[in-house]
Order: structure tokens, then C-alpha cells, then sequence
């Protein structure tokens, strides 16, 4: 089977940060060492389904946040029709040089996302990558319930909910109030950049300079997030109601 490099999955934003959300597979997959195998079913009921709405679905940052723990068991990414959710802003600023995606309510939506079916082992490695459990994260693990967020698979499966990341910050929002969506990286940015002579001051003016400065240094990220909510560009995801619920009982739980 194809590999990761001969697919063009390989590359991870965490090396490559312009590129966020990274590459993402055509099709339903099985991620296995540097390899994408066909999958034998869409469901996988002993795993706990996560939504990718960033880097998450890129093959290649997921072989890295895993090969980081030593963690090799094979990572079922199944394509999904999701409704009722879109891809918004996260309102801080990354370490890793990059503003990432963040899911938002969004009832009319309807799109093309990747549920990872993780094992507890990769749960607990994904948690850690994005901040969970820990207090001062940015990120918190939420159960997103249908029929709210319907997610349906090809073989039509329609899923009884689905956990997420949601930003502990809030999003950014388009200007009249709305949360705004993830353009890419660059295009994302290019634009925040032209909105805030601020923003400017702390990362430069283009969005290599942005990527560069922000990369490994946590303090300007730090004030890069402030900056986001003195700016008030920081808006609610809509998925505030459903922080607390830790979700069904099982594998996912914790």
C-alpha cells in the first residue's frame, strides 16, 4: 500500500506551520506506521470517535504527535458528512507557529470532516496535544450529541455523537459578530495581520514572520492571545453548553 510520503501525507504543520491545516486524505483510511490501509468497517465500537477539524486529519501531524510516545497501533480515520458544525478561528495563538482551527455551532453547515476512532493509549496522546486535561489548556474534549452535530458515514452510519475539541478561549469572529472560518493559514494571517498594526508590532508584517516569532516562544504567544481579546475580536463557538458533559460512558471517558 501507498505511503504516507508517496501520498502526500507526510509532511506534519508542527515543521511545516504555513502549511496548518496540513494535508488531509481523500478517503476513509486505515493510518498504520507511515501507511495508509484500507479499512474493513467505518465503525469501531470498543475506540472513541474524536472530530478532526484541523491538523488532526493530516496523516503526517498525527504519525508525529504519536511517534512522540512511542504509540504504533493502527489509527482508523474514517471520512464523514457532518451537519450542524463549521471550522472556525481559535482565538490564541500557537507555540508551534501557527493559529489553529476550532469547531462552532453552526446549524446550517454541512461539510466533508475525518472522525479519528482513537484507543485509549492515542486518546490520551491526542488529549495531551491539545491541552487536556490539563486546566491552563486550550483546548477541552467535549461529547457534541446528535441530531445537534449529525455525523454520518458512507456507509450510513449515523453516529450517536461525536467528541471534539473546542478552544478554551473562544474563536475569532467575522466583524459583525459571527464566528469566522479558517481560511488556511497563510490567507488567515495575511488578513489578521492587515487588521491590527498591534498585531504587526508582536509578529511582523507578512506570515512568515508571524510563523518564525511565534514558533517555540510561549510569552509573545502568550500576548498575541491577549491581543485577540483586547482587540475584541473573540466571540463564544456556540459549543459552551456542552463543556461539562463528559460524554457516554466508555473509552472516551476521562
Amino acid at each position: 500500500m501507498a505511503t504516507l510520503a508517496e501520498l502526500g501525507l507526510a509532511a506534519a504543520p508542527r515543521d511545516h506551520p504555513l502549511t496548518y491545516p496540513g494535508a488531509w486524505p481523500a478517503d476513509s483510511g486505515l493510518l498504520h506506521g507511515d501507511r495508509m490501509l484500507p479499512l474493513d468497517r467505518l465503525v469501531h465500537a470498543d475506540r472513541a470517535p474524536v472530530l478532526a477539524v484541523g491538523s488532526n486529519a493530516c496523516p503526517g501531524q498525527l504519525r508525529h504527535k504519536l511517534d512522540e510516545f512511542g504509540i504504533d497501533s493502527p489509527l482508523p480515520m474514517v471520512r464523514a458528512r457532518v451537519s450542524g458544525l463549521g471550522v472556525g478561528v481559535s482565538a490564541h495563538v500557537s507555540r508551534l507557529g501557527y493559529v489553529s482551527a476550532s469547531p462552532v455551532r453552526s446549524p446550517r453547515a454541512l461539510r466533508h470532516l475525518f472522525v479519528l476512532w482513537l484507543d485509549r493509549a492515542q486518546l490520551e496522546v491526542i488529549d495531551a496535544s491539545e491541552g487536556v486535561p490539563l486546566p491552563n489548556g486550550n483546548f477541552q474534549r467535549v461529547w457534541l450529541p446528535a441530531p445537534d452535530v449529525r455525523v454520518a458515514f458512507a456507509d450510513g452510519t449515523v453516529l450517536a455523537g461525536v467528541y471534539a475539541y473546542v478552544n478554551r478561549h473562544g474563536v475569532l469572529h467575522d466583524g459583525a459578530g459571527a464566528p469566522r472560518g479558517h481560511p488556511g493559514q497563510r490567507a488567515l494571517l495575511t488578513q489578521l495581520l492587515v487588521r491590527s498594526a498591534p498585531l504587526r508590532e508582536l509578529f511582523g508584517s507578512t506570515p512568515e514572520e508571524f510563523s518564525a516569532r511565534a514558533r517555540g516562544d510561549a510569552e509573545l504567544c502568550a500576548r498575541g492571545t491577549l491581543l485577540f481579546a483586547r482587540q475584541k475580536w473573540v466571540t463564544e463557538s456556540g459549543l459552551e453548553q456542552y463543556a461539562d458533559d463528559g460524554g457516554p460512558p466508555g473509552p472516551g471517558r476521562g
